[in-house]
C-alpha cells in the first residue's frame, strides 16, 4: 500500500458566501453578497438546497471549476417570501459587478418549502421558522 505525503487528511472547504442584504425596487428584486467576487463569471446553477446546521437556504453558484453555496440566512426569508409571491419577477443576486439572475429560483425554493413543512427530518428549529415566516406560502399550497 502507498501512502501519499502529500495528503493532509482533510476535505476541501466549499466555499460559502452569505447574502447580506436586499431590496425591491419597482418589479426588481435584488440580493447582494458584500464577499470578494470570484475572478470568474458566476452563472446560476438553478438548485437550492438548505443548510440546517446555519439556519440558510443555499442557492448554488457556478464558476465553471467550482461551486459557490450562496447561503440565504434567515434574516432575508422575508424578501424570499416576498419574490415567491411576484412569480413574474427573476430575482437577481448582486456581487461586485457581477449580476446573475437566480434561475429556477421560484421553482426550487417552492419544493424545498413543500418538503420541509411537517417535515421532522429537518432540524425543529429549522422547520419551525421556516413554518412561521413562509406560513402564507404554505397556506396557499394546501
Amino acid at each position: 500500500m502507498t501512502v501519499d505525503k502529500n495528503w493532509k487528511g482533510c476535505i476541501p472547504l466549499r466555499k460559502l458566501v452569505e447574502v447580506s442584504a436586499g431590496l425591491i425596487e419597482g418589479k426588481t428584486i435584488q440580493f447582494q453578497v458584500n464577499a470578494a467576487e470570484p475572478a470568474e463569471a458566476v452563472e446560476a446553477a438553478g438548485k437550492m438546497l438548505t443548510d440546517t446546521e446555519a439556519c440558510a437556504f443555499v442557492y448554488l453558484a457556478d464558476t465553471g471549476t467550482e461551486y459557490i453555496y450562496v447561503h440565504f440566512k434567515d434574516h432575508t426569508w422575508p424578501l424570499l417570501a416576498e419574490a415567491l409571491k411576484r412569480t413574474e419577477v427573476v430575482p437577481l443576486l448582486v456581487w461586485g459587478k457581477q449580476i446573475m439572475p437566480l434561475d429556477a429560483f421560484h421553482e426550487e425554493l417552492g419544493m424545498l418549502l413543500e418538503n420541509i413543512e411537517g417535515n421532522d427530518n429537518y432540524a425543529e428549529e429549522f422547520r419551525t421558522a421556516v413554518e412561521e415566516v413562509f406560513h402564507e406560502r404554505l397556506a396557499s399550497q394546501a
